[in-house]
Parts: C-alpha cells; sequence; structure tokens
C-alpha cells in the first residue's frame, strides 16, 4: 500500500509542469477574451495532445477551479510577504483588501473564472479548503479576540470567512456589485463576522 501511495505521488510530481503548462495555456486563452474556449483549443494552445487536459484535470470546470486556486496562492503570497498587523481583525482586513486587489488586477479574467466555480467537476473541487487556508493564515493565533470566544473563532471563522467572501464575490461576478465597491463591501462583511468576537468595537465602513 506504502509503495503504491510513493508511485502515485511520484507520478503526480512529474506531471505537474504539465499541469502548470495547460493552465498557462488556460490562462492565455482567457486573457485574450476566449472564455468559451474548447478542451481542444486548450490542448493546441497549451502544444499537447487533445487527452492531455483530460487527462490531467478531468473537464473544463476542474481546470477553472484549479486557476481559482491560482489566485488564492496569489493572495496567500502577497499576505505572507507584508507586515500584517498584530491583531487578528487587522490582518483579516488586510487579507480582503489584498484579495480584492488581485481580483481587480484582471477583472474579466476573474469574473469568468468565478462564474466556473459553481460548476461540478468530474470529482468535488477543493476551492472551499483553499479559501479557508488564507483565512486561517490571516486569523493567526486570534490576537485581539475575546478570550472566551477565541477558541469557537478559530474554528469556525475560516470557513465561515470562506463562505461570505466568496459570497460577496458572485454578486460581483455578476456585475450587481462594482469593482470600486468590492472592496468596501467585503471589508463589512468581514466586520460583521467578527462583531461576535472582536474586543473592540467594529463599524461598517458606511458608518459615520
Amino acid at each position: 500500500m506504502t509503495g503504491n501511495k510513493t508511485q502515485a505521488t511520484a507520478a503526480a510530481a512529474r506531471g505537474e509542469p504539465v499541469r502548470q503548462r495547460v493552465l498557462d495555456a488556460a490562462e492565455r486563452l482567457l486573457r485574450r477574451g476566449k472564455a468559451d474556449f474548447s478542451m481542444r483549443d486548450l490542448a493546441s494552445e497549451a502544444g499537447v495532445s487533445f487527452a492531455t487536459p483530460f487527462n490531467q484535470f478531468g473537464s473544463k470546470a476542474a481546470i477553472m477551479h484549479a486557476l481559482s486556486g491560482r489566485r488564492i496562492d496569489t493572495m496567500a503570497k502577497r499576505f505572507a510577504a507584508m507586515s500584517p498587523p498584530p491583531d487578528a481583525t487587522g490582518r483579516v482586513l488586510l487579507a480582503i483588501d489584498t484579495a480584492v486587489q488581485v481580483m481587480l488586477e484582471e477583472p474579466e479574467i476573474n469574473r469568468a473564472v468565478m462564474g466556473w466555480i459553481g460548476t461540478a467537476g468530474p470529482s468535488p473541487g477543493k476551492v472551499l479548503a483553499h479559501s479557508t487556508s488564507l483565512w486561517s493564515l490571516a486569523l493567526g493565533a486570534g490576537e485581539g479576540l475575546t478570550g472566551a470566544g477565541r477558541e469557537k473563532a478559530l474554528r469556525c471563522l475560516p470557513e465561515q470567512l470562506a463562505f461570505a467572501f466568496r459570497g460577496v464575490l458572485s454578486f460581483w461576478t455578476a456585475s450587481e456589485l462594482r469593482d470600486d465597491e468590492l472592496a468596501s463591501r467585503a471589508r463589512e462583511m468581514a466586520k460583521t463576522l467578527l462583531l461576535g468576537f472582536a474586543e473592540r468595537p467594529l463599524f461598517c465602513d458606511s458608518a459615520p
């Protein structure tokens, strides 16, 4: 059993450059305004056989899920490279601002990616787990959260923030939120979730 697992891990490692090549090709097609690209288009752009994208991902939905994962990785890397505030609330708001900045750098591409997140692939996606890890990073050890509720906050808030940020992004994807509204609405969402746990008062950005 251990040998089979080791072989599978090694095979996945060997396939990673090909996976990244396919994802890079998908990014290029999206940047050219071809959000409706076919798997044949993708294979041609990546310079691989028609079967390769299917073998590596299984479906176009899974490819778009992987592109979403790239964006979350970028958010986490940028956040980790900053000098974050000492309190959890400040760090979550900084993570919100960082995530919004990433999404607004290429809004049309990111709207196309987000539009696929709710589409089922051949196997369950990992976007929720990926996003939850970003908010866990931001919360850290929960400094500045109430002592009695800190343990519960660290257990529950990362996933709740993932759910809620995804919700805000869905309205932005549908053009119900303008680009210049995304950050303030996302910050209000985060503050609302943190209200019951933060030691200091929190107010919505729209409050006087």
